[in-house]
């Protein structure tokens, strides 16, 4: 069984006992929280589609840990212009565990 979350401006495809790495969310390493824009519901053959969202389907995940991607490197580049600019980014992130998939 899997389904197809929105969180964060993002859609991810997630199956139950599945480690996750989404856009930050405010909560505690332990809580519980319930994604309720579900798109799609799949178990086997049978197949629910939302219009947008499935109505009464919902996905339970626990808060794993919170952290920061690797940093990213821009480099701005202008040549014969003696111009260099250099900035990193990290970008903070919230690992989930998929608990459980309510259809």
């Amino acid at each position: 069984m899997y389904a197809v979350i929105v969180t964060g401006g993002k859609q991810y495809k997630v199956a139950e006992g599945e480690y996750l790495k989404i856009e930050k969310l405010e909560l505690a390493v332990g809580e519980a929280v319930n994604f309720d824009r579900v798109l799609l519901v799949a178990n086997g053959d049978d197949v629910k589609i939302g219009a947008p969202v499935v109505e009464g389907a919902k996905v339970v995940a626990e808060v794993i840990a919170q952290g920061r991607h690797d940093k990213v490197t821009i480099i701005k580049f202008r040549r014969r212009k003696h111009h260099m600019k250099r900035q990193g980014h990290r970008q903070w992130y919230t690992e989930i565990k998929i608990t459980g998939i309510q259809a």
